[in-house]
């Protein structure tokens, strides 16, 4: 899809260059966002609420746990500018953005930077996560693998992250409002279409993904969750009836 939009000068380089209306964000990768970002928002206020929310906070991690696998996989079979390879921001990638002689579809060099560090810091809360303890209501159902000691060493790391990720969230939705205002770019509304601006000689159709890929990333994500509640240790059994004075 490529209809002329309108002419345009490129912020950083000054350049004029033709606008086309061109198709960028398929739409499992736009679902994966969409979700993640409920799912995130949901662990969030789970984890500050605690209380009776605890065990809603583990059953959304274990959600965040599938969607971070889909991404994994969706990143190595999924359209164009889902591919990892696509975007990972290298030096000389970095440098052109800076320099405004970068030109691309998909997250620019700056943007994957903050794509990848997201990412990896919510893999770490999740893989923490399964560990955790508070020592009141909650266990990750990993805990009983690990002993008490390295628990509360990566509980408090879950924390710590928590922390970081939010700092993180901040500077991704700073970053919106300033392409939004500054560069005057949209960053949000490409993510809902799967549609953005770009310069004509950039137009290229989206290739890869598919129905058969998306499945395939599902099934993998619907695994892993699986295998990680399957590794959980069976609770013990009561005891038998007597040995429990019956006050």
């Amino acid at each position: 899809m490529s209809e002329p939009v309108s002419d345009k000068v490129s912020p950083l380089s000054g350049r004029e260059y033709r606008r086309v209306a061109v198709r960028v964000w398929d739409l499992p990768l736009r679902l994966f966002h969409w979700v993640l970002v409920a799912a995130v928002a949901a662990l969030i206020i789970s984890g500050n609420v605690g209380g009776l929310w605890i065990d809603r906070h583990g059953q959304i991690g274990l959600l965040v746990l599938g969607l971070l696998v889909f991404r994994l996989v969706w990143g190595v079979i999924g359209s164009t500018y889902a591919r990892f390879a696509a975007f990972v921001p290298t030096p000389g990638r970095l440098r052109a953005y800076l320099k405004g002689e970068w030109n691309g579809l998909g997250h620019n060099p700056l943007g994957a930077l903050s794509v990848f560090a997201l990412l990896g810091v919510l893999a770490l809360q999740v893989v923490t996560g399964l560990f955790t303890t508070d020592d009141i209501a909650f266990q990750g159902p990993l805990y009983p693998l690990v002993g008490k000691d390295l628990s509360d060493t990566l509980t408090g790391l879950h924390r710590l992250l928590g922390n970081v990720l939010l700092a993180l969230i901040g500077l991704h939705v700073a970053a919106i409002i300033f392409y939004q205002v500054v560069m005057k770019k949209n960053l949000v509304k490409p993510m809902l279409t799967g549609i953005a601006e770009a310069p004509e000689a950039l137009n290229e159709p989206l290739r890869g993904g598919g129905w058969k890929a998306a499945l395939v990333a599902v099934a993998l994500a619907v695994a892993a969750v699986i295998g990680v509640t399957a590794l959980a240790p069976a609770p013990p059994e009561p005891p038998p009836a007597g040995a429990v004075p019956d006050w």
